[in-house]
Protein backbone atom coordinates (compact mmCIF):
# COMPACT_ATOMS: atom_id res chain seq x y z
CA UNK A 1 0.00 0.00 0.00
CA UNK A 2 1.64 3.20 -0.87
CA UNK A 3 1.18 6.23 0.93
CA UNK A 4 1.28 9.63 -0.63
CA UNK A 5 3.78 12.13 0.46
CA UNK A 6 0.69 14.38 1.14
CA UNK A 7 -0.52 12.19 3.75
CA UNK A 8 2.85 11.56 5.22
CA UNK A 9 3.40 15.49 5.73
CA UNK A 10 0.03 15.85 7.30
CA UNK A 11 0.54 12.63 9.48
CA UNK A 12 4.21 14.34 10.79
CA UNK A 13 2.62 17.64 10.73
CA UNK A 14 -0.06 16.52 13.22
CA UNK A 15 2.22 14.63 15.43
CA UNK A 16 4.58 17.77 15.96
CA UNK A 17 2.32 20.16 16.44
CA UNK A 18 3.45 22.36 19.37
CA UNK A 19 0.17 24.32 21.48
CA UNK A 20 0.89 27.13 23.43
CA UNK A 21 -0.52 27.11 27.00
CA UNK A 22 -3.53 29.82 26.06
CA UNK A 23 -3.87 26.88 23.40
CA UNK A 24 -3.96 23.98 25.53
CA UNK A 25 -5.76 25.81 28.86
CA UNK A 26 -8.43 26.49 26.32
CA UNK A 27 -9.02 22.53 24.71
CA UNK A 28 -11.75 20.46 26.37
CA UNK A 29 -10.77 18.97 29.80
CA UNK A 30 -12.04 15.26 28.20
CA UNK A 31 -9.50 16.31 25.35
CA UNK A 32 -6.81 16.50 27.53
CA UNK A 33 -7.32 13.92 29.81
CA UNK A 34 -7.76 11.62 26.80
CA UNK A 35 -4.22 12.46 25.78
CA UNK A 36 -3.21 12.43 29.76
CA UNK A 37 -4.34 9.27 30.32
CA UNK A 38 -2.13 7.41 27.64
CA UNK A 39 0.75 8.90 28.79
CA UNK A 40 0.53 7.91 32.55
CA UNK A 41 -0.43 4.53 31.56
CA UNK A 42 2.48 4.59 29.03
CA UNK A 43 5.06 6.64 32.08
CA UNK A 44 3.58 3.26 34.50
CA UNK A 45 4.55 0.81 32.02
CA UNK A 46 7.82 1.56 31.39
CA UNK A 47 8.29 2.13 35.27
CA UNK A 48 7.06 -1.76 35.73
CA UNK A 49 9.35 -2.62 33.01
CA UNK A 50 12.29 -0.68 34.50
CA UNK A 51 11.79 -2.20 37.86
CA UNK A 52 12.72 -5.81 36.24
CA UNK A 53 9.03 -7.10 35.83
CA UNK A 54 8.80 -9.38 32.88
CA UNK A 55 5.42 -11.10 32.94
CA UNK A 56 2.75 -9.51 31.33
CA UNK A 57 0.33 -10.65 33.28
CA UNK A 58 1.66 -9.38 36.49
CA UNK A 59 2.74 -6.20 34.52
CA UNK A 60 -1.28 -5.71 33.80
CA UNK A 61 -2.62 -6.30 37.20
CA UNK A 62 0.56 -4.01 38.71
CA UNK A 63 -0.58 -1.23 36.09
CA UNK A 64 -3.79 -1.19 37.35
CA UNK A 65 -3.29 -0.20 40.67
CA UNK A 66 -1.76 3.22 39.43
CA UNK A 67 -3.80 3.66 36.72
CA UNK A 68 -7.40 3.07 38.27
CA UNK A 69 -9.37 5.94 39.28
CA UNK A 70 -9.32 5.44 42.83
CA UNK A 71 -5.02 5.30 42.57
CA UNK A 72 -5.81 8.78 40.40
CA UNK A 73 -7.44 10.32 42.76
CA UNK A 74 -5.06 9.74 45.92
CA UNK A 75 -2.56 11.08 43.61
CA UNK A 76 -4.49 14.57 42.91
CA UNK A 77 -5.79 15.01 46.18
CA UNK A 78 -1.83 14.40 47.31
CA UNK A 79 -0.22 16.78 44.52
CA UNK A 80 -2.59 19.48 45.02
CA UNK A 81 -0.90 21.35 47.69
CA UNK A 82 2.02 21.94 45.35
CA UNK A 83 0.17 22.87 42.07
CA UNK A 84 0.30 25.98 40.51
CA UNK A 85 -3.01 27.95 40.04
CA UNK A 86 -2.92 27.39 36.31
CA UNK A 87 -2.49 23.69 37.07
CA UNK A 88 -5.06 23.61 39.62
CA UNK A 89 -7.23 25.25 37.36
CA UNK A 90 -7.04 22.53 34.61
CA UNK A 91 -7.40 19.96 37.28
CA UNK A 92 -10.65 21.47 38.63
CA UNK A 93 -12.02 21.57 34.67
CA UNK A 94 -11.50 18.26 34.35
CA UNK A 95 -12.92 17.27 37.43
CA UNK A 96 -15.84 19.77 36.54
CA UNK A 97 -16.65 18.07 33.32
CA UNK A 98 -19.41 15.64 32.85
CA UNK A 99 -18.31 12.22 31.34
CA UNK A 100 -19.70 8.49 31.84
CA UNK A 101 -18.42 6.90 34.87
CA UNK A 102 -17.31 3.52 34.65
CA UNK A 103 -19.24 0.87 37.03
CA UNK A 104 -16.15 0.14 38.51
CA UNK A 105 -15.16 3.47 40.02
CA UNK A 106 -16.96 5.98 42.25
CA UNK A 107 -18.45 8.89 40.78
CA UNK A 108 -15.98 11.10 43.17
CA UNK A 109 -12.72 8.99 42.28
CA UNK A 110 -13.69 9.57 38.66
CA UNK A 111 -13.89 13.09 38.59
CA UNK A 112 -10.62 13.79 40.25
CA UNK A 113 -9.33 11.09 38.14
CA UNK A 114 -10.27 13.32 35.22
CA UNK A 115 -8.82 16.13 36.71
CA UNK A 116 -5.38 14.30 37.28
CA UNK A 117 -5.22 13.26 33.07
CA UNK A 118 -6.34 16.25 31.79
CA UNK A 119 -3.39 18.12 34.05
CA UNK A 120 -1.27 15.30 32.76
CA UNK A 121 -2.42 16.28 29.00
CA UNK A 122 -2.09 20.06 29.44
CA UNK A 123 1.68 19.82 30.81
CA UNK A 124 2.22 17.37 27.64
CA UNK A 125 0.38 19.60 24.85
CA UNK A 126 1.99 22.75 26.13
CA UNK A 127 5.28 21.86 26.58
CA UNK A 128 6.34 21.56 30.11
CA UNK A 129 8.11 17.90 30.19
CA UNK A 130 10.35 18.49 32.98
CA UNK A 131 7.18 19.59 34.68
CA UNK A 132 4.85 16.26 33.73
CA UNK A 133 7.73 13.58 34.33
CA UNK A 134 8.25 15.50 38.06
CA UNK A 135 4.60 14.71 38.83
CA UNK A 136 4.35 11.46 37.01
CA UNK A 137 7.48 10.42 39.21
CA UNK A 138 5.66 12.12 42.33
CA UNK A 139 2.39 10.05 41.42
CA UNK A 140 3.86 7.02 41.09
CA UNK A 141 5.77 7.41 44.37
CA UNK A 142 2.47 8.37 46.15
CA UNK A 143 0.70 5.14 45.18
CA UNK A 144 4.28 2.75 46.08
CA UNK A 145 3.90 4.53 49.59
CA UNK A 146 -0.05 3.67 50.03
CA UNK A 147 0.98 -0.27 48.78
CA UNK A 148 0.44 -2.64 52.17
Amino acid sequence: MEESLTDLKLINEALEKKFAQTQAKAMNPLALAYIGDGIFSDTVRKYLIGCGQQNVNLMTKASISYVRASAQAQIIHALIPELTEDELRIVKRGRNVHSQVPKNASAADYCYATGFEALLGYLHLSGEPQRLEDLMVKSIAIINQLKP
